[in-house]
């Protein structure tokens, strides 16, 4: 008789989690922000009350963009990029702090291969805003625009305002404004009681807890090589309460005699990076850390880049460097998820 009732019970607790199971279901919300698309996955229950999420994460995108987009001439960095006299101050949000003090601390553990001052250079090149082509700007020129690029020029008052010491220099944080806004919404996601989620913003992501079949988060990192398609994976990490980002040279650059000029431009000297390090992705607890770390190690190389990453705690990372031949080597540190499907570095 007990082994019947025992039997019974458990039979009764298995269909209980059976029907827990029905009862969960996967929806997602997409759209657009920082001149890019966003994808939030959440699993929840069908009764979770989920109405009305997608317009609390719009609302938060946009205000977090009308803080840092460089194309609102009435954004937060606008205004402070149009400040023309040394040593003046103005307040700012609690975002742009945020992401200021993050980008300080990037900034100086990187020995200024991350700075957010650098996309003077970046136009001179050809790259991003502005109606220039891609091409070799004149040498003149960028020792000149180089005397204003220094992340260091840059005040973060105690009053929680910023200024410059130096006029001309200006901000442009679209290398970190991205994770910036992925771990705002994880955070959004979190306080509305969710605890399984993934959230994407152009390639950046968080993933918390895991997905509907209860295994963690599948992150697909892209393929580095040039010609590759834009949906080819490289390699597939699973990823739980954690972000993961990656920065590359492989969808944007020039050519001119044989030689490919990247976007990625070291601050320190005016120039593309030239150091065969074509894709690095970073895993850490802040998207808005892994997002500005990937651009930083892109730009010290892979030694440099490795020994950083090994120094920091709770961070990992993989660096995909390319030979002359075209074949790929991955550089990785010891806690990065591995590929959950098998792959040589050179597919």
């Amino acid at each position: 008789m007990k082994k019947i009732v025992s039997t019974a019970a458990a039979l009764m607790l298995a269909a209980l989690f059976f029907s827990c199971d029905l009862l969960r279901e996967e929806i997602a919300f997409t759209g657009s922000t920082m001149g890019t698309t966003y994808q939030v996955k959440l699993v929840t229950g069908y009764f979770s009350g989920s109405e009305g999420l997608q317009q609390k994460i719009d609302a938060r995108l946009k205000e977090i963009n009308q803080s840092m987009s460089t194309y609102l001439p009435d954004s937060e960095i606008s205004r402070f990029n149009s400040l023309t006299t040394a040593g003046e101050s103005i307040p700012v949000s609690d975002d742009f702090l945020q992401v200021m003090r993050t980008a300080r601390k990037i900034f100086e553990m990187s020995g200024g291969a991350w700075d957010g001052t650098v996309d003077p250079l970046v136009r001179l090149w050809g790259f991003g805003r502005g109606p220039n082509s891609p091409g070799i700007p004149d040498e003149e020129q960028l020792q000149q625009q180089l005397q204003h690029v220094g992340f260091d020029f840059i005040r973060i008052l105690d009053s929680g305002e910023l200024a410059k010491t130096q006029p001309a220099v200006t901000l442009d944080l679209g290398s970190i404004a991205k994770g910036f806004g992925v771990d705002q919404i994880a955070a959004l996601l979190q306080a509305e009681g969710h605890t399984d989620f993934r959230v994407e913003i152009g390639g950046e992501v968080y993933a918390a807890g895991s997905r509907i079949d209860g295994k963690p988060w599948r992150i697909g990192v892209n393929h580095p090589g040039k010609d590759a398609p834009i949906h080819k994976i490289y390699r597939v990490a699973e990823l739980s309460n954690r972000a993961l980002a990656t920065s590359g040279d492989y969808r944007n650059f020039f050519e001119i005699d044989g030689r490919l000029y990247s976007h990625v431009i070291d601050p320190r000297t005016a120039y593309p990076v030239a150091n065969g390090v074509v894709s690095v992705t970073v895993t850490a607890e802040s998207c808005t850390l892994a997002d500005g770390l990937a651009t930083a190690v892109m730009v010290m190389g892979h030694r440099q880049g490795l020994a950083l990453v090994q120094r920091l705690e709770g961070v990992e990372c993989l660096i995909v460097v390319q030979a002359p031949d075209g074949s790929f080597t991955d550089h990785v540190s010891s806690g990065f998820p591995p590929d959950i499907f098998y792959k040589k570095p050179s597919e």
